[in-house]
């Protein structure tokens, strides 16, 4: 079985009609595709809305791929193996890809690195620090069991930046117009069907107007209606606070001021859902409990700021909204917004009152929680948490200790959880294949176009 077997050959066959099933998928064809991102998003681990991570996964892939089962397969890599319990081995495409990919994680997990996403690579010896390749062969040593290391691996967030000599995709960009990636005729899991993609960046107004008129064949980042198409909700929104700068009885203030049914129903664009538990409803599902009583709000005045992205209008609207509801509560908020990699150098520094934080999480419970705790401000807990859940080699165990840990710990972490966000898609009928990924991901590499019919009613080619 070849490796776009192992990823998209039976998607393919679940997600075509009956007819087309029977047959051979077909090979060409242009796609287009409209968005409302940023036209080319460059570095991985800013690029980690669902959205933006779908468009740098065309031209830059992390070593694997979740599958929507959950299970790793290769992309980047060409292979990937255990030789031994505490190894990972991957077989790159060639021994300067392996080598740059060392260097790309090797800045991720720095001291000086200002991702939460870093916290992926922590069960590694040296936290990946001091990686080495051999040849096209990079073997990773686990520092304590940790059986769900293969599928951190797959986070879109640790694939090469789109500059490196390591980034590969399925497609690349065309030499003749910034707007049109080209088949990658070598892309280790097989080459994509499509010839041509060509993808359109616009605003919500010229996305509605590209859909009315048939403009487009596919459309990412659209509210989603019952034709839409929508991935797993793992973009995740907390606001997080500085214990230093805040007093400790803020976080009962906010959860007497906050409705995240309201918050998110009237105020997040796009597929969304209430974020009652440190983790999204797809990896904790939600459990009843007592709701706290609510204290009287606090006396007297406090002036705190709120720092959001500047380029997420959903953290602009909560942002306002939670400016209004904490003055109730007896605090003036200022609002400030913040270009993504600032705010994330001032949440590596400390520096913020509060602070809304977009983190796009792992569909895998224990991986997920590192990256939430490491965005806490609480990465000495890793240390302490992990090797524990790790120790479990049973993938149920794992993730009922992972959900039971994450109740307990939720009180304690300088950050509440607020609501979760999916990727909605519509698609042009003649659109085939098109499937999202555990991640929550479109695979794009897998869509093929049906052939259009000729004259008379016979079948023909697109």
């Amino acid at each position: 079985m070849t490796l776009r077997s192992a990823l998209l050959a039976s998607l393919l066959l679940l997600g075509a009609t009956p007819a087309r099933a029977a047959g051979r998928t077909p090979y060409g064809g242009e796609l287009r595709l409209a968005h409302t991102g940023p036209a080319a998003p460059t570095v991985p681990a800013l690029a980690d809305s669902p959205l933006e991570a779908t468009l740098l996964g065309l031209v830059s892939r992390s070593v694997c791929q979740l599958t929507p089962e959950g299970q790793a397969a290769p992309a980047l890599a060409l292979s990937m193996s255990r030789p031994f319990p505490q190894v990972v081995r991957l077989v790159l495409p060639s021994p300067a890809q392996a080598q740059a990919l060392v260097q790309a994680w090797a800045r991720l997990s720095s001291p000086e690195e200002t991702s939460p996403y870093r916290a992926l690579l922590f069960p590694l010896r040296d936290e990946g620090r001091r990686l080495s390749a051999t040849g096209d062969t990079l073997e990773l040593t686990l520092a304590f069991p940790w059986p769900d290391q293969e599928r951190a691996l797959c986070h879109p967030t640790l694939a090469p930046p789109r500059s490196s000599a390591a980034a590969l995709g399925p497609f690349s960009y065309s030499t003749t117009t910034a707007q049109t990636l080209d088949a990658r005729l070598s892309w280790p899991p097989g080459r994509p069907y499509l010839d041509t993609l060509r993808a359109r960046a616009t605003d919500e107004r010229g996305l509605a107007r590209l859909l009315s008129t048939h403009g487009t064949q596919v459309a990412l980042g659209v509210p989603p209606d019952p034709g839409s198409g929508t991935g797993a909700a793992l973009y995740a929104t907390y606001l997080a606070w500085s214990p230093r700068r805040v007093p400790v009885e803020f976080r009962q203030a906010v959860e007497n001021a906050l409705d995240r049914e309201d918050l998110t129903r009237l105020f997040v664009r796009g597929p969304a859902e209430p974020m009652p538990h440190l983790l999204p409803t797809a990896l904790m599902p939600r459990a009843a409990g007592p709701r706290p009583p609510r204290p009287p709000a606090p006396s007297g005045g406090r002036q705190v700021t709120l720092l959001h992205d500047a380029d997420n209008e959903d953290q602009r609207a909560v942002a306002e909204r939670l400016q209004v509801k904490l003055h109730d509560q007896g605090y003036t908020v200022a609002l400030t917004a913040l270009p993504r990699a600032e705010l994330r150098a001032r949440w590596a520094k400390g520096d913020y009152e509060l602070m809304l934080h977009s983190l796009l999480l792992p569909p895998v419970p224990g991986p997920a929680l590192a990256v939430v705790l490491d965005a806490a401000g609480r990465k000495d807990l890793l240390g302490v948490e992990l090797p524990r859940i790790g120790a479990l080699p049973d993938a149920a165990a794992r993730d009922a200790r992972v959900r039971e840990r994450a109740l307990v710990l939720a009180p304690t972490l300088p950050l509440l959880p607020l609501y979760a966000q999916g990727l909605a898609l519509r698609a042009e009928p003649e659109v085939g294949g098109l499937v999202f990924d555990a991640q929550g991901l479109p695979v794009l590499d897998g869509v093929w176009l049906a052939p259009a019919p000729a004259a008379g009613g016979s079948g023909g080619r697109r």
